[in-house]
């Protein structure tokens, strides 16, 4: 039996999967702490240990961080992964280190109907390029573009372009930021991403508009009072999008509204440029826990409004990936292809 090791690479856990080459069947999934191992051989040591199985012949890693020249250093680990080194200590044949957010791409082919909620149809076209956003704890895209039989995923770092404000309220949240952080710009991350969440929900908070509720006030104000250190003892982020889902805090709604509102078009912005007719996949630990709001409207409202070209996106099929471990699925595939 030939077998492929596919890992899902964090800063917090790691996440390791065994499957069979041939049917890309899943043979074992471990998960654990990061930080707990010095580097990524002695875990991968213990995952095989642990399995009593033999070396796999291929193998992908999925770094949360960039991957340039096989090489990566993770974001919150003092992890330095190069691929010649990794391929020596553990004694497999075929390697490759690629973006988490590059995994996502591959993953898309691994996924089945129920792993997605389709928001917008469209018109879908064979050989056309497909695009992937995906808003967490920042703002990953991507595309992915057909070569011969197979689609090459290339990362991008347009998470990182400006955020550009369409109406009043958005150029007032512009101002906010790039006053409250004393900074020359703001990037579209800032805004459309956890982080960005909490963002919005300080700006409407600050400016008075809607009363805070003692809870979600509590869990923001501990978060604040935290700025600055490494492990945080609440998410904000998750309250206040849980808050708007359920509609039990106007000011948490309200936050979400907007949010959505940004998120949408900056999908749109990414579609104009790429026109992927393929579809745009979202996604992203953020959708799944806001379904309701991106099913409303106000999403592919948001999306769509570009002028004269609303017909255009209006014919783009649009997708939300529910499946959350699509990157270590896509780990799996891109190890195949070695």
């Amino acid at each position: 039996m030939t077998l492929l090791l596919a890992g899902d690479i964090g800063g917090t856990k790691t996440i390791l999967r065994l499957v069979d080459a041939v049917n890309l069947h899943t043979i074992a999934q471990k998960t654990y702490p990061s930080g707990d191992f010095p580097d990524l051989v002695p875990l991968v040591q213990q995952f095989l240990l642990e399995l009593h199985t033999p070396t796999p012949q291929k193998a992908c890693f999925a770094i949360a961080g960039p991957v340039v020249d096989n090489t990566a250093k993770l974001t919150n680990l003092t992890w330095f992964l190069d691929t010649p080194r990794l391929k020596q200590e553990l004694g497999i044949d075929s390697m490759c280190l690629i973006n988490d957010f590059a995994a996502v791409g591959y993953g898309i082919f691994g996924l089945s109907k129920k792993d997605l909620l389709t928001l917008q149809v469209g018109k879908h076209k064979q050989e056309a390029p497909i695009a992937v956003i995906g808003a967490g704890t920042g703002l990953g895209q991507g595309f992915l573009i057909k070569q011969g039989n197979y689609y090459q995923v290339f990362p991008s770092e347009g998470g990182h372009g400006d955020f550009a404000p369409r109406n009043e309220l958005e150029f007032q949240l512009l101002k906010y930021l790039l006053d409250k952080h004393d900074i020359q710009r703001v990037s579209v991350e800032r805004v459309v991403s956890g982080q960005g969440i909490v963002a919005i929900y300080q700006f409407l908070r600050d400016r008075q508009v809607y009363s805070e509720s003692p809870e979600i006030a509590e869990i923001v104000r501990t978060w604040e009072r935290e700025a600055g250190q490494m492990e945080k003892s609440v998410d904000p982020g998750a309250a206040i999008g849980g808050a708007a889902v359920q509609g039990s805090d106007r000011l948490s709604v309200e936050a979400l509204k907007l949010f959505v509102d940004i998120y949408g078009a900056e999908a749109g912005n990414l579609s104009l440029k790429l026109l992927p007719y393929g579809g745009l996949y979202i996604a992203g630990g953020i959708a799944p826990k806001i379904l309701p709001l991106l099913q409303n409207g106000n999403f592919l409202l948001n999306f769509s409004q570009k002028g004269r070209m609303r017909s255009i996106l209006e014919d783009i099929p649009v997708h939300i990936i529910l499946n959350q471990e699509v990157g270590l699925i896509g780990a799996a595939l891109r190890a195949a292809r070695l």
